[in-house]
């Protein structure tokens, strides 16, 4: 086998399973440099030229020290797409997909009874994942994203002129409420900060190290603080009638979070588990 690969892996070992140890590697090799798993197993990688080599030898140390392989090779995957990303946004999860499926679903049954452009919000977009792959997938969609990061904001846009996706970004916190003039949608969808803040103690470093604490966390005092202001938003006219709202959720707060929902309003509210078997989404309606 590949020597390269063997001492990346190793490397690894120390840090993360086998498994992913192995993933990892594989996956550097093959962004990173164009080396097949193919060619690797058969060991029939060829020869590094003097830069790659010292390009491999920086990434090796900035994934030893803990660094998350996406940021060392700059870009995610998700849905499809290659997203860039940067310590200013959260990392793409497997599980915000089946988000994004969420609202695919609604948006084709909206469709058929709808001939104006229907209007997607996503808040709090991050890297733009969300919304640019809404966008890609229904190129009629008005889809608009907020983010409070002009950080955030920055990649996203850059994501979006890669992919070329048309998404209007705006500068909002989504704890803005509603006000007259606001624009209604016909699907929001938000994967909000919910990580309360004395789970941190339990989260791996490379997550508390390397994302941003503004995307992942809430006061232990007020873990559905944006959970609530997604729904007075919605209630007081950011969603229109018979629109919908999806939102990822703390998977230890599923019950509560429906219940808050319900008692802004909102009706219909469905807590769904992802593809791990846990609580990870509600949807509602107005």
């Amino acid at each position: 086998m590949n020597q390269l690969y063997q001492t990346l892996r190793d490397a690894l070992l120390p840090l993360h399973g086998a498994g992913e140890a192995k993933a990892i590697a594989l996956l550097v090799l093959e962004e990173g440099f164009g080396v097949s798993r193919t060619d690797v197993y058969a060991d029939k990688v060829r020869t590094f030229s003097e830069d790659e080599r010292l390009r491999f030898e920086r990434m090796l140390r900035r994934l030893v020290s803990g660094e998350p392989v996406q940021h060392v090779l700059g870009t995610a995957h998700f849905c499809g797409h290659a997203f860039r990303v940067s310590p200013a946004v959260l990392i793409p999860r497997p599980e915000t997909e089946e988000l994004v499926e969420l609202a695919a679903r609604a948006l084709e049954h909206m469709s058929l009874e709808s001939r104006s452009p229907l209007r997607v919000l996503d808040a709090g977009t991050g890297s733009g994942c969300v919304a640019c792959s809404l966008k890609l997938r229904f190129p009629a969609a008005d889809v608009t994203a907020w983010d409070v990061s002009d950080e955030a904001l920055a990649v996203a846009r850059e994501n979006a002129k890669a992919l070329h996706a048309d998404v209007r970004f705006l500068h909002r916190d989504m704890l803005q409420p509603y006000a007259e003039g606001d624009e209604a949608f016909d699907v929001i969808l938000s994967n909000p900060p919910y990580i309360c803040l004395h789970e941190r103690k339990d989260m791996e470093s490379v997550v508390t190290d390397h994302e941003p604490s503004l995307a992942l966390f809430v006061p232990d005092d007020n873990p559905l603080l944006f959970h609530r202001a997604l729904a007075d938003f919605c209630v007081e006219g950011g969603l229109r009638p018979g629109g919908m709202l999806a939102t990822e959720i703390n998977s230890a707060l599923g019950i509560v979070t429906v219940a808050c929902l319900e008692e802004a309003g909102l009706h219909g509210v469905t807590l769904l588990q992802d593809c791990f078997g846990k609580d990870r989404f509600v949807t509602a309606r107005r």
